[in-house]
């Protein structure tokens, strides 16, 4: 069961996760405070916060081939040591006095970009740390750090705010970057096999493109996900703290998502240990629970049913967060890897946006009842879709030390975008990535979200409850 920490490279990659996503759990609640202080107005905290989200959701795909094209690690460690400068300065004009609405945008904006150049590469590296057959406990190793982080992130933060204040909680998220990118010089990562002739990003997208859309159960769910996510931005994060206003309270409804964050750690446990054949069924099929807590707050919204349904859900994300990242790094080849996340992530955020600025509006002219039962149809409709798709349904795990046996379709847009030395070089390649040669790679890392996309995980939580797919 932790057998992948047996790898040094591992190990790395996951304290470094872990440390990332401690600064992640402290960063939102001492920069909500710190625009609050200064202006007192939700609305510029709102900009600010926004600005953050905006970049990064505009770079992730410039972020997919930078990982693609240049060392995983070196990718890693400088994009996490820019994030410490730029969360230095937000925490210095905040303890110094001097911030300003336009100053925290500018700063925001531009960790935005540095947490999307990150992302991919961190995703994308966890394949590389450990032999094939580890994978699925490696990926599960990793959710079970990240959730500790977040979880000890969080308590820190509101105490670091109330003790001392927010701009030594900033100071202390800046300091998280920075360990988090000396953790990353240990994981030793080859870069992207050479190519015999450098393309544009322009083409390195198309050819990431391909290998998207070349794959049913890919596209299927991330689209799946598009709307999934828009239901729980606007249900969960929007709607969801008005009626417990009115019902449990506020402390209940702080109770309702620690039980959600205690659910993904005993997922990750469970994720640990199951092994099934067709790991990506198990896992789409668990999301129908992400309508539990919806259709509680809709029908039931007192604290037994919410803890209950927010505790489902967090087990039922992190089988499907483990289940994803394992299918995609089985089935993907490695130095297409991270644009392919790329496009996943872009996928499965952008409708948020659209769901949190749509469910007042609907909530006023329909109910909030009747808005959460139609977001829990909706999600339900949406994993129905994903299920739909044959090639969801038959995915299989691949047996260690064998090749993905899955067609190629994107191999005739590569020929023509980006060409290889020969066929016979191409197919070892591949058979490589997707098998046990990477004994001569010195393994790498990985990080993630969205929940403050700046240091946003894949599909399983961090980013605002979105799970990426």
């Amino acid at each position: 069961m932790l057998a992948p920490l047996r790898h040094r490279a591992f190990r790395w990659l996951a304290a470094g996760r872990m440390v990332n996503m401690l600064g992640n759990g402290v960063a939102p609640i001492a920069l909500a405070f710190a625009v609050l202080d200064l202006t007192g107005s939700v609305r510029d905290l709102g900009l600010v916060v926004g600005a953050r989200s905006l970049m990064t959701v505009l770079f992730v795909l410039f972020g997919g081939v930078v990982a693609d094209r240049i060392p995983r690690r070196l990718v890693l460690v400088g994009s996490n040591a820019l994030g410490a400068l730029t969360q230095a300065a937000v925490a210095a004009v905040v303890l110094t006095g001097t911030a300003t609405i336009p100053l925290l945008l500018a700063l925001g904006a531009a960790n935005g970009v540095v947490s999307a150049l990150s992302q991919p590469a961190s995703a994308a590296a966890t394949p590389q740390t450990v032999p094939p057959d580890l994978l699925q406990q490696a990926n599960a190793l990793i959710r079970l750090g990240i959730n500790a982080g977040m979880i000890g992130g969080a308590a820190a933060g509101g105490l670091l705010v109330a003790a001392v204040g927010p701009g030594w909680g900033l100071a202390v998220d800046a300091a998280t970057f920075a360990v988090a990118a000396v953790a990353f010089t240990g994981v030793r990562v080859a870069a992207p096999k050479a190519r015999s002739s450098r393309t544009g990003v322009v083409a390195d997208l198309r050819v990431g493109w391909a290998e998207f859309t070349a794959r049913t159960w890919v596209w299927a769910v991330v689209l799946g996900f598009m709307v999934l996510n828009a239901c729980l931005a606007g249900g969960v994060n929007v709607l969801g703290p008005a009626v417990a206003d009115s019902t449990i309270g506020r402390s209940g409804w702080g109770v309702v998502l620690a039980a959600q964050t205690v659910g993904m750690v005993l997922g990750g446990l469970i994720a640990l240990r199951i092994r099934v054949r067709r790991l990506l069924l198990l896992g789409v099929a668990c999301m129908f629970a992400e309508s539990l807590l919806l259709l509680g707050l809709a029908l039931a919204p007192t604290i037994l049913v919410l803890v209950a349904a927010a505790l489902a859900v967090g087990v039922a994300v992190e089988q499907f967060t483990v289940a994803w990242d394992t299918s995609i790094a089985q089935h993907v080849p490695a130095d297409r890897l991270a644009r392919v996340y790329s496009y996943d992530m872009l996928g499965s955020w952008i409708a948020m946006p659209l769901g949190q600025v749509a469910v007042g509006p609907l909530a006023a002219t329909i109910g909030a009842r009747d808005t959460l039962l139609a977001l829990a149809g909706l999600v339900v409709l949406a994993v129905g879709g994903m299920l739909a798709s044959r090639d969801v349904r038959r995915l299989r795990a691949v047996p260690p030390g064998r090749a993905a046996d899955e067609p190629r379709a994107a191999d005739d847009a590569r020929a023509a975008d980006e060409p290889r030395a020969t066929d016979e070089a191409r197919a070892a390649d591949e058979a490589r990535a997707a098998g046990g040669a990477r004994a001569a790679e010195e393994p790498p890392a990985a990080d993630g979200p969205p929940a403050d996309p700046a240091r946003g995980e894949a599909k399983g939580g961090t980013a605002d409850a979105a799970t990426v797919a």
